[in-house]
């Protein structure tokens, strides 16, 4: 288990996440009428990719069957994610420690190649629009800050659950998810200081709300050989759902903070807490991002115009982000 995230975040023993509801379908949020079964639909359907030959509804329910009893047991959904890679905990503690330098955190990350070309290139993205271009990693550093670094340092920690693919399904689809996940993160960082909540919480919770949805990809990999995944709502709607259960169970397992796991069970909730707010919003928000950037719908489709000022100038800044 990463059980390096709750430590990093000293959490007390009495914030205990609160047990994640049985597998229900969410309460659909309203949408345009040109999207009557909502964004969420019409991203799984994107996600499914084309549509093969009609799959019957037993099949559908099997797979369904056979995904509730995994969201029963979440460990054996955990065992399918893979483990961080073992200098992400050390990087981690080093970012706890007050006395720890800059320079000495450079000379951490140097140890590993990959990551100093993640921090470079992250500083010189978009989002930090340096001045001129950064060349070294203590300058990267230094740009980035505490909080920078923590968001980037998640975000390398996950990639292996997108690297580790192996059957059709997945390899098809996991890769979008991700997109999606960093995408949801980069918003809900952005969106949760004006919101109440905080910022690398809210980025934490937008990488992780779908890890579920990837173990289901990779489930049914192992237990349907059809050429295509089924698309209908019955089947997508509680799928969906039911992933987002798993994903705060494997929160909960990975012993992450309680706020992060409780915003990813309430996110959509009426009177939700401010960082499940962020979440539900952020969510939509890179679902939209993704579906105008793949031309699924347009950048005036009506769910876009309809956009509160400050989600659509996160949704615009994320066009330019090349997480």
């Amino acid at each position: 288990m990463i059980n390096w995230i709750a430590r990093w975040f000293n959490r007390s023993a009495d914030e205990a996440p609160r047990p994640a509801p049985a597998p229900a379908a969410q309460t659909p949020q309203p949408e345009p009428a040109q999207h009557p079964a909502g964004i969420p639909a019409l991203f799984y359907r994107w996600l499914a990719g084309p549509p093969g030959a009609d799959i019957l509804p037993s099949t559908e329910r099997l797979i369904l069957d056979e995904f509730a009893r995994l969201v029963d047991s979440p460990e054996a959904g955990a065992d399918l994610v893979p483990r961080v890679p073992a200098v992400i905990p050390q990087l981690l503690r080093s970012l706890r420690d007050e006395s720890m330098s800059g320079a000495d955190l450079s000379r951490q990350l140097a140890q590993d190649v990959v990551l100093v070309a993640e921090v470079i290139r992250e500083a010189n993205s978009p989002y930090y629009s340096p001045a001129a271009p950064i060349r070294n990693i203590e300058a990267a550093v230094l740009l980035l800050g505490q909080n920078g670094m923590r968001m980037l340092l998640a975000r390398v920690a996950f990639r292996p659950i997108i690297n580790n693919q192996s059957g059709p399904f997945a390899l098809q689809a996991a890769p979008l998810v991700w997109r999606q996940s960093e995408a949801c993160a980069m918003a809900g960082s952005m969106l949760a200081p004006r919101m109440g909540a905080n910022p690398f919480e809210a980025y934490l919770a937008g990488l992780l709300h779908h890890v579920g949805l990837i173990v289901a990809l990779r489930l049914i990999d192992q237990i349907y050989t059809g050429p295509a995944l089924p698309q209908s709502d019955d089947f997508g709607g509680p799928l969906v759902a039911n992933a987002r259960v798993l994903s705060a169970r494997i929160a909960a397992l990975w012993e992450f903070p309680a706020s992060v796991c409780n915003a990813i069970v309430d996110a959509g909730q009426p009177d939700a807490a401010p960082l499940a707010q962020v979440l539900a919003l952020a969510d939509h928000v890179g679902m939209l991002r993704l579906l105008v950037d793949a031309g699924v719908i347009g950048a005036d489709d009506p769910a876009v115009l309809a956009l509160a000022a400050d989600a659509r100038a996160v949704f615009d800044k994320l066009s330019t982000e090349e997480h």
